[in-house]
């Protein structure tokens, strides 16, 4: 199938589709091309296939360079997704002093937050990197760093990999990020401003004092990142819940003592602290620790 577009032309010159379902035609046909291994990939006209293709393609492409015109046109797709998917304010959550009259320790800095973190709309939210820092490359898998690298778009992957590079020119070509050490990257086509990627500990059996310092140290250094850049905003994930098999209500319980001690070593530091949660699992262990 052959699709017409129709362009227009902004004040930069660059072409410019009218509407999602160009956009979408356009960015599947270029990434095909891109791609070269699925170069003739039959598609179908059905809108939600199109999008698990378009989100398959990103998803396994390694960081390489890509024409600006498309970029400007996923661009543009990204941020109109991610509107249609709805932006959330700091100022449309409450704090859980607000939503269940919490007396505990920074009830008016903290938040538990339920839903799709690339819809925040905050200074920073927390990525549950891979030590390879280049997102996941599964098509269309459901875990956070997918979802982030997807809406981010594929500049997202190329930050990551240009400074991963630097660390292999400093470090040798082994080079893997450690756990719990951070990285900071622009949010790009995502509502946040900024993402911090950190690769949390994996429980592989018996869960150990060391892992879980290991996390605690994660929540510990991202917070000491958004202090050396300004942010006064991020929304964490359940750092290591997943696929690291760390265990949801100690998780959480490590989450919360150590951002608390955190917030009261450095007072007017943050402004809001949220609790990204999806599983209602997790909602409920968060709840039972902030109420």
């Amino acid at each position: 199938m052959v699709f017409k577009y129709q362009f227009v032309m902004g004040d930069d010159n660059m072409t410019k589709l009218k509407t999602q379902e160009e956009r979408l035609n356009y960015l599947v046909d270029k990434f095909k091309e891109d791609s070269g291994e699925y170069r003739n990939l039959r598609v179908s006209d059905n809108i939600n296939e199109k999008k698990r293709i378009l989100r398959s393609l990103m998803n396994i492409r390694m960081p390489r360079k890509m024409d600006d015109e498309t970029l400007a046109i996923q661009d543009e797709y990204l941020k109109e997704a991610i509107i249609e998917k709805g932006i959330v304010e700091i100022k449309d959550i409450k704090t859980v002093s607000e939503e269940y009259g919490s007396d505990k320790n920074y009830a008016d800095m903290i938040s538990i937050w339920q839903g799709d973190i690339t819809r925040l709309s905050v200074d920073a939210i927390v990525n549950a990197a891979n030590s390879q820092m280049l997102g996941c490359f599964q098509p269309c898998h459901t875990c956070i760093d997918n979802c982030i690298h997807t809406f981010g778009g594929i500049q997202m992957r190329a930050e990551c990999n240009e400074k991963m590079n630097n660390l292999r020119l400093k470090y040798g070509m082994e080079y893997e990020q450690p756990t719990a050490v951070p990285m900071l990257t622009d949010g790009y086509n995502l509502p946040a401003k900024k993402v911090i990627h950190i690769v949390g500990p994996i429980v592989m059996g018996r869960l150990t004092k060391e892992l879980e310092k290991d996390l605690s140290d994660c929540y510990k250094n991202t917070l000491d990142m958004c202090i050396e850049n300004g942010l006064k905003s991020v929304a964490f994930c359940c750092i290591s819940t997943g696929v690291f098999h760390f265990p949801n209500e100690r998780a959480a319980e490590i989450a919360v003592d150590t951002v608390t001690k955190w917030l009261s070593e450095h007072e007017g530091s943050m402004e809001r602290v949220i609790f990204n949660v999806f599983k209602d699992e997790d909602k409920f262990y968060y709840e039972g620790l902030l109420k």
